[in-house]
């Protein structure tokens, strides 16, 4: 069974940790149904260094994973647990929150160079996880790019095409993450998992999936389900980012960067970071 766009999510500028401008592609209480078991994607991008240079100062996470993906200029990374490092072009930082933790992000120019761009994704935790100790991996961008008839790919997390990319996250959500260009005008069929809510935002030119009227920069589709999905660039051809995860189908309590299943669960989690206890 062929998928279609089922759903074209709009984001919206926004601005968020200490002032930093941002595309918000989704994310919060209205989309969590549609995009489970993803939460949240953020677009961040500027070669305007006052729109990001203050960052994400230290604030808590509980219950989630918090995925940075950078495209350009660099990311500085601390957390609680004493974990610290700074991400480059092509580098990611995978972070499994779990019981709670607190870190800061803080993007940089490279050199000369002022444009910083990247994203960051939340998955959401299955209830039976949301309290394992917290999980940090930096990882570096040495897995080549992959090239084909129809364009060119990057595996970021799960498999695709016999390439298996360097994350392999929890069984339960089990993700894929691809970062895919598709040459002008080519076409591209791909299975992404019958089981999985897959999702497709254009970074860059236009798209089509089956009969869809045309897919600009900047949307997302949450694709129907099924087993085969077929996405067409435009004249220009286009890069996007394809997401993929099973849906945990589970109630979901939001607070800010706190993600639950109950609101009795955010406000123990809001009573033990008050009392340093997480």
């Amino acid at each position: 069974m062929k998928r279609r766009a089922e759903y074209l999510l709009e984001g919206k500028h926004t601005i968020d940790g200490a002032g930093v401008k941002l595309y918000r592609v989704f994310g919060g209480p209205s989309t969590v149904n549609i995009t489970d078991p993803f939460l949240l994607l953020d677009f961040f991008g500027s070669d305007n260094v006052s729109d990001y240079i203050n960052g994400f100062p230290w604030h808590p996470h509980r219950g989630i994973e918090t995925v940075t993906y950078q495209i350009e200029g660099m990311t500085e990374h601390e957390d609680s647990e004493g974990n610290k490092g700074v991400i480059h072009k092509g580098d990611l930082q995978w972070m499994t929150a779990g019981s709670g933790i607190f870190h800061q992000e803080m993007p940089k120019p490279v050199g000369e160079n002022t444009e910083v761009r990247g994203f960051q994704l939340w998955i959401n935790l299955p209830a039976s996880d949301k309290m394992t100790y917290p999980v940090y991996r930096d990882i570096k961008g040495d897995s080549a790019t992959e090239k084909d008839h129809w364009g060119e790919f990057r595996v970021i997390a799960g498999e695709f095409m016999g390439v298996e990319g360097p994350v392999r996250a929890g069984k339960k959500v089990d993700p894929i993450y691809i970062d895919m260009r598709i040459n002008p005008e080519s076409e591209i069929t791909f299975n992404p998992g019958q089981s999985r809510n897959v999702l497709v935002y254009v970074m860059e030119g236009h798209m089509t999936i089956e009969d869809s009227p045309r897919i600009e920069e900047g949307q997302l589709v949450v694709t129907s389900e099924g087993d085969e999905l077929t996405i067409k660039a435009g004249k220009r051809g286009t890069r996007i980012i394809v997401l993929g995860g099973k849906p945990l189908r589970e109630p979901v309590a939001w607070y800010g960067p706190i993600v639950m299943n109950s609101d009795e669960e955010i406000q123990t989690a809001l009573r033990e970071l008050r009392q340093g206890t997480s």
